[in-house]
């Protein structure tokens, strides 16, 4: 049986740089990606949601679709 299209796609995202000395809102959007050490990867599903919180903190992140 075919993917249905609630499904839809994931992400993979990598933590590649510490928030360390970066503001407190991106410190806690890495945080609620689920990304707690260095070069840990974590999976999503796609959403304007997450699109949006990736925005905010592309600088410390790696994403994979």
């Amino acid at each position: 049986m075919a993917k249905s299209a609630s499904e839809g796609k994931t992400i993979k995202v990598t933590l590649v740089r510490s928030a360390i000395g970066y503001p407190k809102p991106q410190k806690a959007t890495v945080r609620a990606l689920g990304l707690r050490r260095l070069n840990q990867t974590v999976e999503h599903k796609d959403t304007p949601a997450l699109r949006g919180m990736l925005a905010k903190v592309v600088h410390l992140i790696r994403i994979e679709e």
